[in-house]
């Protein structure tokens, strides 16, 4: 039974629904699986069997909801579950326990996933990598010295380890690509606007929800249950043309592919991960796409500190959360150092300085955005660097505003896309030498998921990579 949850969610539901495996089997093969690996990958920060075993007996065979029976995980940050704890990865937080779903939650359980856990992020989702104080680090099951990236890094460890065939995620500068390159996943980031981060969440300029996933087919499903308007969202992207899931089963035609390795700010690049691109560009092209490679059209050095101008302020208003949650002033033993700077810098801004870093990404965005009117899509490397040693980047840190600096050297290449509210998906097209998958990044058009969708799946045909495992999965 454990082997299934390494099988694509679509075909598992079908499996329910033809009463071939029950929702309790596939229930019961997850919860025994994270009993097993979670010890070594801590992934999770809570489990609920009781209650996941009792939705999953409420699924009888016939079924037809999407995924009826198919365990799922959340991710534990800004995303609350009816009951269940909404830890943020944080003391601040303590035991915060929400009474409604988010309408992310909502539509989940709607196309009949079980949920069977939270998974854990890095506190407040501020690292691309997941080593939170409160419950310690997340680590990668292709090498358990390794992160496996963040902030949905709980997720992206959960999947890559068959605890459950797929989570959801959440992407703010990188949060779902980032885990997605490091555990060997597929990671979309949908268009501004697509999925609504109701009720709690107005709009945002940066963070979107999405899923961690094996398979393309099943990243499209998942983005047909998700997307969509809710009452009161104030913007929005328009429905699709056609259901993602349909476009990932299409040809994409003939492409005009721009290939791109200068990351948007200075960072030095890995041989691996600039290869990677590369040999991607190769792939491309003999697939029968029109591939260049292009100067950067990106080249801003002055964008991470804009860009930490609105990091800033978000993770100041989440921390006066926590206070009201707490009921009281936060103090900098509730969070860590990083948090703590982030926090006091946010409240040091003025609305004014928080309005004009938005106009002037928004400046940077227009930019950007006018390049896809010459391509279609734009290939780089997904990350600058192989996944990073546990502890290389230390929120607790003496000087945890250089810790943040080196995030971004990791981690280049994501954020300017949260920046121009555009689509991105990473795909795990290679291994390295040192085991670790290699990751590249398609970025799209605006509103273009079915366009990446359709040439992620004719690569995914070309280089299948799903039947990868890491030892500890196969162990």
């Amino acid at each position: 039974m454990s082997d299934l949850l390494f099988r694509p969610a679509t075909e598992l539901a079908a499996l329910v629904r033809s009463g071939e495996v029950t929702a309790r089997q596939l229930t019961e093969a997850s919860l025994a699986r994270i009993d097993a690996l979670d010890p070594q990958v801590n992934a999770f920060t809570a489990t609920d069997p009781d209650r996941a075993l009792a939705a999953a007996d409420a699924i009888a065979a016939g079924d037809a909801r999407p995924f009826a029976g198919v365990p799922i995980a959340i991710k534990d940050l800004f995303t609350p579950i009816a009951g269940w704890r909404q830890s943020q990865s944080s003391d601040l937080f303590g035991d915060f326990t929400p009474e409604y779903d988010a309408f992310v939650v909502r539509r989940i359980k709607e196309a009949g996933f079980v949920i069977v856990g939270t998974t854990a992020a890095p506190e407040l989702g501020i690292l691309p990598v997941t080593e939170p104080r409160r419950f310690g680090p997340t680590r990668n099951p292709w090498d358990l010295e390794r992160t496996p990236g963040g902030s949905s890094g709980g997720s992206g460890a959960a999947v890559a380890a068959g605890m459950v065939p797929l989570a959801h995620a959440s992407d703010g500068g990188g949060s779902i690509r980032i885990p997605a390159a490091c555990c060997g996943l597929v990671g979309l980031k949908p268009s501004r606007g697509r999925i609504s981060p109701g009720p709690d969440l107005g709009d945002s300029v940066l963070s979107t929800n999405g899923v961690l996933t094996r398979t393309v087919g099943d990243t499209a499903a998942l983005l047909d249950v998700l997307a969509g308007y809710e009452p009161g969202d104030a913007t929005w992207a328009p429905p699709p043309a056609e259901p993602f899931a349909a476009a990932a089963g299409r040809d994409p035609g003939r492409l005009r592919v721009a290939l791109v390795t200068e990351p948007p700010i200075d960072a030095p690049v890995d041989p691996v991960c600039d290869a990677a691109a590369r040999e991607a560009a190769e792939l491309l092209a003999s697939l029968g796409h029109e591939v260049q490679e292009t100067p950067a059209p990106w080249s801003m050095p002055e964008l991470l500190p804009v860009f930490t101008v609105l990091w800033c302020g978000n993770i100041s208003m989440t921390v006066m959360f926590g206070g009201m949650i707490a009921g009281r002033e936060p103090t900098a033993e509730d969070v860590e150092p990083l948090s703590w700077q982030l926090y006091q810098m946010g409240m040091a801004q003025s609305s004014t300085q928080y309005l004009a870093a938005l106009t002037q990404l928004q400046a940077v965005a227009r930019a950007i955005v006018g390049f896809w009117s010459s391509h279609d899509v734009v290939l780089t490397p997904a990350l600058a660097q192989r996944p990073v040693a546990i502890g290389d980047i230390d929120a607790c840190a003496a000087d945890p505003m250089a810790e943040f600096a080196k995030s971004g050297q990791f981690t280049p290449y994501t954020a300017l896309v949260n920046v121009t509210g555009q689509p991105a998906i990473s795909l795990p097209l290679f291994h390295g030498e040192d085991g670790l998958p290699t990751g590249v990044q398609l970025i799209g058009p605006p509103l273009g998921e079915g366009l990446l969708l359709s040439l992620a799946a004719q690569l995914e045909a070309a280089r299948p990579w799903a039947a990868r495992r890491p030892a500890l999965a196969v162990a």
